[in-house]
C-alpha cells in the first residue's frame, strides 16, 4: 500500500511569448529547497525551452519534443514521464508541466486527472497572459478565451509595460472571461512568489544538515524573506493570514467560507478537523485559485485535534477572513449528521488516482469540463 503523500503536479500554461519559460525559470530559482521536477512540453524539434531550465533542473527534467503533450490519444507517453519523475529516489515536492503555447490545456488536465498513479495528484492550472499583447493574442488565438475559462490562477504578466488604465481594463476583461472567483496575479519579467503555487521547505534545525543551496542563501544574507527572491528581485505584496482552532469546523460552514472567498485570496493551505461521527479523520486542504482539494490521514499518535490554516492573498481583509472562519467552528460536531461531510467529500481523490475536483462553482463540476459548464 502507497503510504507517501501524492506529488502535486502543476500545468503552467499560456500562448508563444507569454512568458512561461520566464515564470517556470523564476519559480525554480526561488524553490527555496524544494524539489521540483518539471516537464517541458516544446513544440518543434529545436527545444530551446528545455535548454534554458535545465540547468538549474538536471536530470529531473524531461523533454517531450516534436510535438504538443496533448496530441498523445492515450496520455500513455505523460504517464511515463510522470512515473519517471514520482518515483521515491528523486524525492520530488511537486512537478511542473510547462505546456507548449500550442497546448490544449483541457485536454492536459483530463490527461492528469485519469492518471491512474497513485503517486501523482492534479495541482491546478497556471494561465500565463501577455499584458502587453493581449488584445493581439486574443484576435489570433481565439481558444484564448476557453483556455482562461479553466484556468484556476492567471498570472497576467509584463505589467511593466502597460499603463494603469490599460492594465485595469484588462483585468475588468479577465474577471470576465475567468470562472467567477479566479484569482489574477499581476508580474513583471515573471516574478511571482512560489509560495503561491507550492511549499517551500522550510530551513529549519529540524531538517538536519543544510543543502548547498541552503548555505549559499544564508552567505548572501537572504532568509525567508517574502518580499525579495533569491536574486534580490521584489515580489507583489502579498499578505499571509493564519488561523487556529482547538474547536472542529461545520463542513458546510466551512465550504460556504470557500465559495465565497475573495478573488484576492491566491492560496489556502492546513489541515481542519471536521470531528463529524465517521469522518474523524485529519483532512488535508490545498487550494490554488479555484482549484480545492482535501487529503484525508489518520492523526498521529498524541496528535492534537487542531485545524490549522495558512491563507495566502493580495489585497485581503485578514480579520475579516479569522471573524468568516471563526463562524465556522462547531461546538458540537458529534451531533452532527455524516451526509454533512458530502460537500467536503466532492473534492476528495477517488482512492488509488490522481483525479480531484475543481472548486469554482457551487455546481462541483471536475477541472477539465467544457468552459460552458464552469458556472
Amino acid at each position: 500500500m502507497n503510504s507517501r503523500q501524492p506529488i502535486p503536479v502543476v500545468v503552467l500554461a499560456g500562448f508563444l511569448g507569454s512568458g512561461k519559460t520566464t515564470v517556470l525559470n523564476h519559480l525554480l530559482a526561488g524553490r527555496g529547497g524544494t524539489r521540483i521536477g518539471v516537464v517541458v512540453n516544446d513544440f518543434g524539434s529545436i527545444e530551446v525551452d528545455a535548454m534554458s531550465v535545465a540547468g538549474q533542473v538536471g536530470d529531473s527534467m524531461v523533454s517531450l519534443g516534436g510535438g504538443c503533450l496533448c496530441c498523445a490519444v492515450d496520455g500513455s507517453e505523460l504517464d511515463a514521464y510522470l512515473e519517471k519523475l514520482s518515483a521515491p529516489v528523486h524525492r520530488i515536492d511537486v512537478i511542473v508541466i510547462e505546456a507548449s503555447g500550442l497546448a490544449e490545456p483541457q485536454e492536459m488536465i483530463r490527461m492528469l486527472m485519469a492518471s491512474e498513479n497513485p503517486d501523482i495528484r492534479y495541482g491546478g492550472m497556471v494561465e500565463v497572459v501577455d499584458a502587453a499583447e493581449f488584445d493581439a493574442t486574443r484576435a489570433k488565438h481565439p481558444e484564448t478565451d476557453r483556455h482562461l475559462a479553466v484556468a484556476d490562477l492567471v498570472v497576467l504578466n509584463k505589467t511593466d509595460r502597460v499603463d494603469a488604465g490599460e492594465r485595469a481594463r484588462i483585468e475588468r476583461e479577465l474577471a470576465v472571461l475567468c470562472a467567477p472567483g479566479t484569482p489574477v496575479v499581476g508580474a513583471d519579467h515573471g516574478r511571482i512568489d512560489p509560495e503561491l503555487l507550492f511549499d517551500r521547505r522550510p530551513w529549519t534545525e529540524t531538517r538536519g544538515q543544510l543543502s548547498f543551496e541552503d548555505l549559499l542563501a544564508e552567505a548572501d544574507g537572504h532568509g525567508h524573506d517574502h518580499g525579495h527572491d533569491r536574486c534580490g528581485h521584489a515580489h507583489a505584496a502579498y499578505e499571509s493570514t493564519e488561523f487556529t482552532t482547538e474547536q472542529a469546523l461545520s463542513p458546510r460552514r466551512f465550504i460556504d467560507f470557500l465559495d465565497r472567498r475573495p478573488a484576492g485570496l491566491y492560496r489556502i493551505k492546513g489541515f481542519v478537523h471536521f470531528g463529524v461521527p465517521g469522518y474523524e479523520e485529519c483532512y488535508e486542504v490545498h487550494a490554488v485559485g479555484r482549484f480545492l482539494r482535501f487529503a484525508p490521514r489518520p492523526w498521529g499518535r498524541g496528535e492534537a485535534r487542531v485545524s490549522r490554516l495558512v491563507l495566502i492573498g493580495s489585497g485581503t481583509d485578514g480579520p475579516g477572513l479569522l471573524r468568516e472562519l471563526e463562524a465556522c467552528r462547531e461546538p458540537a460536531p458529534h451531533e452532527a449528521l455524516p451526509e454533512s461531510m458530502w460537500c467536503v467529500l466532492r473534492y476528495v481523490g477517488r482512492p488509488g488516482s490522481g483525479a480531484e475536483s475543481e472548486h469554482g462553482s457551487e455546481s462541483g463540476t471536475e477541472q477539465g469540463t467544457e468552459p460552458s459548464d464552469e458556472g
